[in-house]
């Protein structure tokens, strides 16, 4: 500091002389470019991301609209004439048909959401993170279980703030259920029973041989990514692509990251030992079983075979859907019903029953649950809960804590998911996993659908 531009007439300084020209030499310090303080990416809480949406026509128009506190600069969709309503409703982003291009020459994108069907999560999502961009991807965060190692890596590689799209996970009600089993309200858990009321779309049907001609506005090749080409039928889009193998992950990869999501986090599962299955007949045929391998069968019963771990005994998870529901427990009270999506942990000390998400949770039967004293919170919740699912990915790409179903958590859990439909391909076998090396040690055929094939000019 030149003090000689700050003294009076007797050559003393004023401290208000001295007090102002501080300050000014303090801020010229304290000043300094956001980026050089948090990195490239760093965003300050106060500063809006610039957020694209991939798959905008159908729920990925729903992820959009909360993150409105954002600036919404790109819109893509391989279907105009779909997506034209979310198109017109944010008239300052620049819309696109080919994500591809977007990522390639709209530079002011910070973050993406995920949104196509699921044969597409994990190339819209790897291009995006390769460029540094944050993502947030819909469940089933991928269709097979080699995508979903590989986007979990991958997020860690960019070092990006990632969510899964199942937006129970922020609930405080999943949260309650971690620390109910911690405090051990049911003692220890042995058996979990999950269960859906999915598919609610056509499954275990044949492919249809009809061509009629693509609609206006639709850019079927893309649509079709890196899965093997066909001819365009209405059959699979708008909504029931999740029925077809080579598109979705049916009924299972639908709702088991809703429904499985409180037992995998509760539990500290990660990779099963063993998973075995049985589905539906062809109704066709009754004496056959379902295996035309286009889509998947209309009800199934998955066994997967969890070790013990993190101080916990081995547990059974049984999934159910179709219509198919365990055995009602004989200590749940005649008159409670059972939802249409939910869960029953079994311990040695009591059950516990929840709702698709986590939601009405409650110890049974109910003299036991007025005995239990509900221990403290101790995980922090998610403000507005499922309502901020979004909201919990945009603090995380401004620098907040990670994401409430980041990749490190939501990979795993992915994969373990769409495991059970190896298991539902190749029913009444025992595939034995080695999850370490994502392989089935016992049936090498059952191998093919853990990395399934890429269309040529297409990878990850």
């Amino acid at each position: 500091m030149d003090n000689t531009k700050i003294r009076g007439r007797d050559g003393r300084i004023s401290r208000r002389d001295f007090m102002n020209t501080a300050a000014a030499a303090l801020a010229a310090v304290t000043i300094v470019p956001r980026h050089v303080l948090g990195g490239a990416r760093y965003k300050a809480p106060s500063e809006k991301l610039n957020i694209a949406g991939v798959g905008v026509g159908g729920m990925g128009q729903n992820n959009v609209r909360a993150c409105e506190t954002e600036n919404i600069v790109a819109l893509c969709d391989v279907d105009t004439n779909y997506a034209a309503g979310v198109f017109k409703k944010y008239p300052k982003a620049r819309t696109w048909v080919d994500y591809r291009e977007m990522l390639d020459e709209q530079k002011d994108i910070d973050a993406v959401i995920v949104a196509t069907p699921d044969h597409t999560h994990a190339v819209v999502a790897m291009e995006a993170m390769r460029r540094g961009k944050h993502v947030y991807v819909q469940k089933p965060l991928t269709r097979s279980v080699y995508e979903a190692r590989m986007l979990t890596e991958a997020a860690r590689k960019y070092k990006v703030a990632t969510q899964m799209g199942n937006q129970g996970q922020s609930c405080d009600e999943v949260r309650m259920l971690c620390e109910w089993i911690e405090d051990g309200a049911i003692g220890d858990v042995t058996e979990v029973h999950c269960w859906t009321d999915r598919p609610v779309w056509p499954q275990g049907i044949d492919r249809p041989q009809e061509t009629p001609p693509v609609p206006d506005g639709l850019n079927w090749d893309l649509w079709v990514g890196p899965s093997p080409m066909r001819p365009y039928h209405p059959a699979y889009l708008p909504f029931n692509w999740r029925a077809w193998i080579d598109f979705g992950a049916g009924a299972l990869g639908d709702m088991g990251c809703h429904v499985m999501n409180g037992a995998f986090w509760a539990l500290k599962l990660k990779y099963p030992d063993s998973v075995e299955a049985s589905h539906s007949y062809d109704v066709r045929e009754m004496w056959k079983r379902f295996d035309n391998k286009q889509t998947y069968p209309r009800a199934e019963v998955v066994h997967y075979q969890f070790p013990a771990r993190a101080g916990m005994p081995p547990v059974k998870l049984h999934w159910y859907d179709g219509g198919i529901l365990p055995q009602r427990p004989e200590d749940l009270e005649t008159g409670r019903r059972v939802p249409d999506n939910g869960s029953i942990f079994v311990g040695t000390k009591g059950k516990i029953l929840t709702g698709t998400y986590g939601e009405n949770l409650r110890i049974f039967p109910e003299t036991k649950m007025r005995a239990y004293k509900r221990p403290p919170a101790r995980i922090p919740r998610i403000k507005n809960g499922m309502a901020g699912h979004e909201q919990d990915w945009i603090r995380a790409c401004k620098g907040g804590p990670a994401a409430s179903s980041n990749f490190d958590y939501s990979g795993p859990f992915t994969e373990t998911v769409v495991m059970g439909n190896l298991a539902v391909l190749n029913p009444g076998k025992k595939l034995l996993w080695d999850g370490a090396k994502m392989k089935v040690t016992n049936d090498e055929q059952a191998n093919a659908f853990v990395k399934p094939a890429f269309r040529e000019g297409w990878s990850l």
